[in-house]
């Protein structure tokens, strides 16, 4: 039974769908104006696990993540590269989408872009404004009422008085008090704009999550996610302009994974402390980073090195060669049965409390122990096998070929495989004519360049070490 840490209660809770059998999941996703980076990465290995867990556990899933296509720093992007606002965000939809590919992740089940949902944006403004949630101002704009939603801070926990207090916020001479929010901006010269009941312009960011989730999931829903950093001002604003305008409870279970950080401070663009994806992955593999993600719990700080990412590249690789050794030694994997029961028992329960990647990844090595020491050709390393990739594909890993896993380049150092095989061919050949020190000092070569060669049956195979 799932039990899920709910930001709104600050409890774990035992998760219970509104309608049995199915679940509706909306994660705030990506405002495209530049490359995605690690702390984007997080958010999507950590939902896309929590996607395919609900899906093994018997769910039909309906996940919903959002793109954000018109905002102020598009339209600043789009300004400096003197290209059109469409032309900036379809470019890097396409870097997202490949980076997000490299990583694994599986296609939500609808990926709506704000552009796209202007006529429901439009809609529930007009809801909260009949409800007096929210006003027209004399400068185009329409806000949002915070004072006239009861509820409002009650997912971060802040108090109005003291947001007032405490808080520093903008100065508005048109907003009625200064914790109100725009809902619809008025439009401005050369800016992306829309028809509406007051005038042309486009919707604030707040706006655009709460339409999309109401069109494709319902005004009530099972969980909505996304990164800490929007749990105020964004998904307390959500939870404001929802339950406003439809009377209905809006998410019922919160999930918010915790921020990458370096060197003790968060990872992010403001920042300039940032790492892309795109970057990453020039040195390390998809899954190795999905690993490095994965090693952590997700409500955790994650901290961000090289060191981590060698260290999760170390493992993988441990349990590539458990499979590699296991298929070259004539291995045939066998349907897991009660044999392995108690392992997939493990790992559900890690998953089932509260989403813990790093102890299913534990039982993930346990597997890959197991292997390594089960008997060759034996009903109990076939489904050991079968097991480990099957529960590793549960986490989006283990999905490529293990020989080409272990024997592909890390980064930019070691021999390329041409050199390696002709290297491999030469010391065949100085075996066959007995001259066992040219054989010797090839390996002794080989070994240096960090390639480990196994013979096997007659046969040479190689990885990298």
């Amino acid at each position: 039974m799932l039990h899920i840490y709910n930001t709104l209660s600050r409890q774990k809770e035992i998760f219970e769908p509104l309608v049995p059998g199915k679940v509706g999941m909306y994660v705030c996703g990506m405002t495209v104006y530049d490359f995605c980076h690690v702390g984007h990465a997080r958010v999507l290995v950590v939902f896309d696990v929590l996607f395919r867990h609900l899906q093994a556990a018997g769910y039909e899933v309906n996940y919903v993540r959002n793109i954000t296509d018109v905002d102020d720093k598009i339209i600043a992007r789009a300004v400096e590269n003197q290209e059109s606002v469409q032309d900036v965000t379809d470019r890097f939809i396409r870097e997202m989408d490949a980076d997000a590919l490299s990583l694994g992740i599986l296609k939500p089940t609808h990926e709506p872009r704000a552009t796209e949902t202007i006529v429901p944006m439009v809609a529930m403004i007009e809801k909260l404004i009949a409800s007096d949630h929210a006003y027209a101002a004399d400068n185009g704009d329409v806000y949002y009422s915070v004072s006239s939603f009861d509820g409002y801070g009650k997912l971060s926990g802040r108090r109005l008085e003291e947001l007032r207090a405490g808080e520093r916020v903008a100065v508005d001479e048109f907003k009625q008090d200064p914790l109100d929010f725009v809902l619809w901006k008025a439009a401005k010269d050369n800016e992306p704009s829309w028809d509406s009941p007051w005038g042309k312009g486009r919707p604030g960011w707040h706006i655009e999550c709460s339409a999309m989730s109401s069109e494709l999931l319902g005004d009530e829903f099972d969980i909505h996610g996304g990164g800490m950093d929007l749990q105020f001002p964004h998904h307390e604003n959500e939870i404001a302009q929802s339950e406003a305008a439809t009377g209905k409870s809006f998410a019922r279970y919160w999930m918010h994974n915790g921020f990458v950080r370096i060197d003790d401070e968060k990872m992010s663009k403001s920042l300039g402390n940032f790492f892309t994806i795109r970057d990453v992955l020039k040195a390390y593999s998809g899954e190795e980073v999905r690993l490095f993600i994965l090693g952590s719990h997700y409500r955790s700080p994650l901290n961000y090195s090289t060191e981590q990412l060698d260290s999760a590249r170390s493992a993988l690789r441990r349990l590539y060669t458990a499979l590699k050794t296991f298929t070259e030694r004539g291995g045939v994997f066998a349907p897991p049965t009660e044999l392995q029961a108690s392992a997939v028992e493990t790992f559900d329960a890690a998953l089932n409390d509260d989403l813990n990647t790093s102890e299913a990844v534990a039982v993930l090595h346990d597997l890959a122990n197991g292997l390594n020491k089960a008997d060759e050709g034996s009903e109990q390393a076939a489904q050991l096998a079968a097991t480990l990739k099957q529960l590793g594909n549960r986490l989006g890993l283990l999905e490529e070929d293990p020989v080409s896993v272990l024997q592909r380049a890390m980064g930019d150092d070691g021999l390329d495989e041409a050199a390696i095989q002709a290297l491999i061919d030469e010391r065949i050949a100085a075996r066959a004519a007995k001259d066992f020190a040219r054989s010797d000092e090839i390996r002794d070569k080989l070994v240096e360049a960090g390639i480990v060669l196994e013979d096997n049956d007659g046969k040479t195979t190689w990885r990298r070490g």
